[in-house]
């Protein structure tokens, strides 16, 4: 009799056990889940995620050949943002009076690929679907669902973008990255360089380059013979610096005292140029032409894949995030000279330079 209540006893347990098991696997998880949330580094930023392709602005429909987000085709027809906020956003597009890197800039339209990419849309920028993703990015992020970019929301963007670039990171700090032995970079071929310059860079940056350039070429969006081709890489600190004394511009928005290409993972490549312009020329008539061209509109959504990114200022700087930055040195110990205030040249000038007065820190 005894061994039959142990033997009972046994079993007992045993489906005991076997319960708590199958009820801990199994059981939907309710309100007190403790599923982790996805990490963030100590800034809470978060990678935008990656979007197939970009649609010109001015449509209203998704790009021709565009893969969807998820599931069907985006019919740009959301109803997440209120009503007039598609036509406020196609007004603004080319008329917003704004200062969104400390001078005075109208419209919008030449940072429209990257705010597409930013809230996961192949809109155009006056449709409805814009406006509507534009209000889930909003909500998403503490801010009013007005579905209407305007300078507060952009400023939200800006932050992201430029905390995705590790120089910027490392900037903001107060400090300088170090710049690499010369004698460790690589010389890219004459093919991949503009003008025949010779451009050095870090051997894993040009190797991520070239994975980019053969993937961009594939996908048939090297419609010019320079497109990419690099016009700017690796540039010595000493060098830098030099010339920050001659030209005395090195606090405005197109120079700096510290320089990304200082640190041998930094590039400027070929997008496209208006008439009259170079493939450099900051002037806003230029920068528009890039960001409308089929080829800034890939980098956008493809050059992170390849560890790119960009300065959102110049649609042609991008800097490569594969490899950590070398230790540097405070910004305030490097050579000041150069770095009074001035005021750039007009719109127009042969520097091609923005108007701005040069307080704007530039962290390129």
């Amino acid at each position: 009799m005894k061994a039959l209540h142990r033997l009972l006893w046994g079993l007992g347990l045993l489906l005991l056990a076997v319960g708590g098991f199958w009820t801990w696997v199994y059981w939907p998880p309710g309100k007190a889940s403790l599923k982790p949330e996805p990490p963030r580094d100590e800034v809470g930023y978060l990678p935008p995620q990656h979007v197939p392709s970009i649609d010109p602005p001015g449509r209203s429909t998704p790009l021709a050949g565009a893969l969807p987000l998820a599931g069907a085709p985006e019919t740009c027809d959301g109803t997440d943002a209120p009503d007039t906020a598609a036509a406020v956003n196609a007004a603004s597009l080319s008329s917003l009076a704004w200062t969104p890197f400390g001078k005075p800039e109208t419209g919008w339209e030449i940072y429209a690929p990257r705010i597409a990419a930013e809230i996961g849309t192949t809109c155009g920028p006056g449709s409805n679907g814009f406006a509507s993703a534009l209000a889930r990015w909003q909500g998403a992020h503490g801010l009013q669902k007005t579905g209407v970019v305007d300078p507060t929301v952009f400023s939200a963007m800006l932050v992201r973008w430029h905390l995705a670039r590790p120089f910027v990171r490392v900037n903001r700090e107060g400090i300088c990255p170090g710049a690499p032995p010369e004698a460790n970079l690589e010389l890219a071929r004459p093919e991949e360089s503009y003008g025949g310059k010779a451009i050095r860079m870090r051997p894993g940056a040009l190797a991520a380059y070239r994975n980019m350039v053969a993937e961009a070429k594939a996908a048939g969006a090297l419609t010019k013979p320079d497109a990419l081709r690099i016009f700017s890489g690796f540039r010595a600190p000493d060098a830098d610096a030099q010339r920050c004394a001659r030209d005395k511009n090195c606090q405005g928005l197109i120079r700096t005292i510290c320089s990304a290409h200082r640190t041998g993972l930094a590039m400027d490549v070929v997008i496209d140029a208006a008439p009259g312009f170079g493939p450099d020329s900051s002037a806003d008539a230029n920068r528009l032409v890039m960001a409308r061209s089929s080829l800034f509109r890939w980098m956008v959504v493809n050059a992170p894949r390849f560890g790119f990114v960009n300065y959102a200022y110049e649609p042609w700087h991008w800097e490569w995030t594969g490899e950590p930055l070398l230790p540097g040195v405070p910004i305030s110990s490097l050579p000041q000279e150069g770095s009074e205030p001035i005021m750039e040249p007009p719109e127009g000038s042969t520097s091609g330079k923005p108007a701005a007065a040069a307080g704007v820190r530039n962290r390129r």
